[in-house]
């Protein structure tokens, strides 16, 4: 009998839009109690999620989803850690947040979500990349030492930092065809729970 495993399941990962809130939301209400505390530095009520999903589609920043059989099954996001020289460039320092559904781990999802992080980063004026999370996150240390990050641990938390090159006008251009191209996306094959409702 054949292995059917995850990774043969159609995945695509692009950045998020506002038409994506409800998505966003169940993603977060289907997030297991551990992988939330873990996503969010601490126990989140439900009525914190439904605030922390319609505050985090508006707020600066970008937001990228991993996309299994159409369903968001893991999400990174990207905020600056100050303030930014306009509302598309974010300044010098950035945090980089992640999480992935436990049943849909180590199918490389989480490395896609990070690289989309770091080209938009760059390409937003982000020097120095951060990435906060409990020292017993072994999934999230794993994926950001991979990644480059030089992970330094105080305590319960640990910090890694991944320095950025410099954008290029080649990488402006491949950005912004990318982001192009998920719009449309957004749009033409919107997630499985939108077409279920259809």
């Amino acid at each position: 009998m054949a292995d059917l495993r995850l990774s043969h399941h159609p995945t695509l990962v692009r950045r998020l839009w506002l038409s994506d809130r409800q998505a966003v939301l169940d993603y977060f209400s289907r997030l297991d109690s551990e992988t939330r505390a873990n996503r969010f530095m601490g126990q989140v009520s439900e009525a914190g999620i439904r605030a922390y999903a319609d505050q985090a589609m508006a707020a600066r920043g970008v937001m990228f989803g991993a996309f299994v059989d159409g369903t968001l099954r893991g999400l990174g996001e990207l905020r600056p850690a100050g303030p930014g020289q306009s509302s598309y460039f974010l300044g010098p320092q950035a945090e980089a947040a992640f999480a992935v559904e436990r049943a849909y781990r180590r199918q490389g999802l989480g490395a896609s979500l990070f690289g989309r992080i770091t080209q938009a980063a760059r390409n937003r004026g982000v020097s120095d990349l951060h990435v906060r999370c409990f020292s017993r996150n072994g999934p999230m240390i794993r994926l950001a030492t991979r990644q480059g990050a030089a992970l330094i641990r105080d305590g319960l938390e640990a910090d890694g930092a991944l320095h950025l090159d410099r954008a290029t006008p080649l990488s402006f251009w491949y950005g912004s065809i990318a982001e192009a191209f998920d719009f449309t996306l957004s749009v033409t094959m919107p997630p499985a729970d939108r077409r279920d409702a259809a």
